[in-house]
């Protein structure tokens, strides 16, 4: 792990215009640590000031979107060390390796590096990825050990933070065999940016989507090592996700040992905040970098089932803060160094 406590440690986004991207860049902005110098955009003409994509960031942020060319690498390999990737996961999986051979640590948002199955990723994300890159640290957080010498980090998926965090602490508890059951619904802003018929204002409603077929459900299964039945849903409403996990019991569990598998698990775990037997609410969770959690044990004749409730913001806790969590601490900062007491931009 680094820990030089007072040097400025130059950084860079690609993918600055998505929601998840300026986010992020606007964390970095504010960082005490972190010194954001570059921020970059494929679809970019010209140098603009940010603020012009994001009017609530007038007076306060006077970053420039700049045009990314491929050209320039060299040049920006000289003047930062950190880059933070917001792209489309094939590109992420070409610019990527061209970064890391100068010498750069890379934390992706994409999809690109989260799945170790070969054969698993190219099915989820129909690519494949460039060789040579080796196994990548999976960075969910509150499960993630660094050594401070990877040069490449993969981030988590919204839907998997959310549920992996919500499951992951009573997996002793399973019963043998059984699936766990995932029901999700996101905001809009998970679909990105772009104008899409299925987001606008007068179509979007709540419906599920991607059944049997969304690629967070294999990233899901990797962070459980079980089988995961996984329905997502759009909702009506901005940013936020909600995730429902059902987890079947033995007759034998008690509510007190499901209460002891989640303090145990995030007693240490300052963006994870125990509701216990209270359901969290979205409006509790947006626009802050914590993932909110409930639980309840619910008992029917001859079956147990442990119904728990996670709610995060899908662009911080679900892409940007987790990213700058995971980068506070690979630099030997507190996980929630410059993410407390943020407003967001969206």
């Amino acid at each position: 792990m680094h820990q030089e406590k007072s040097i400025e440690i130059p950084c860079a986004v690609w993918g600055a215009s998505g929601y998840s991207g300026v986010e992020l860049s606007w964390l970095l902005h504010q960082h005490p640590r972190f010194k954001l110098t570059h921020c970059f955009s494929s679809g970019a003409r010209e140098a603009v000031p940010l603020a012009n994509l994001y009017p609530q960031l007038q007076g306060r942020c006077e970053v420039l979107l700049e045009p990314w060319h491929a050209h320039l690498l060299d040049d920006v390999a000289k003047q930062v060390r950190v880059c933070f990737l917001a792209l489309p996961h094939e590109v992420s999986a070409q610019l990527a390796p061209q970064l890391i051979a100068r010498g750069l640590v890379v934390f992706d948002l994409s999809g690109a590096f989260r799945l170790t199955d070969v054969a698993e990723h190219e099915r989820a994300y129909g690519f494949v990825r460039p060789p040579g890159i080796g196994e990548t640290p999976y960075a969910l957080a509150e499960y993630l050990t660094l050594s401070g010498s990877e040069s490449l980090i993969a981030v988590p998926g919204c839907y998997p933070t959310a549920a992996t965090l919500a499951a992951k602490p009573v997996l002793e508890l399973k019963t043998p065999h059984s699936a766990v059951m995932v029901n999700a619904v996101s905001g809009t802003s998970g679909a990105g940016r772009a104008a899409s018929l299925k987001t606008s204002f007068c179509e979007v409603s709540l419906q599920a989507y991607g059944v049997g077929s969304h690629r967070h459900q294999p990233e899901i299964a990797q962070n459980l090592g079980c089988d995961v039945v996984f329905v997502p849903h759009l909702g009506a409403f901005k940013r936020g996700i909600l995730a429902t996990v059902y987890v079947q019991v033995g007759t034998d569990v008690t509510a007190a040992m499901v209460d002891e598998a989640f303090d145990f698990a995030y007693m240490d775990s300052p963006l994870v905040r125990l509701c216990w037997q209270q359901t969290p609410a979205l409006q509790q969770v947006v626009g802050t970098p914590y993932c909110d959690i409930g639980w309840q044990l619910v008992r029917s004749a001859n079956s147990q089932t442990i119904v728990i409730t996670a709610a995060i913001d899908n662009l911080l806790k679900g892409a940007a803060s987790q990213a700058l969590q995971v980068a506070n601490r690979y630099f030997g900062m507190p996980d929630s160094t410059g993410l407390l007491n943020r407003s967001a931009v969206l």
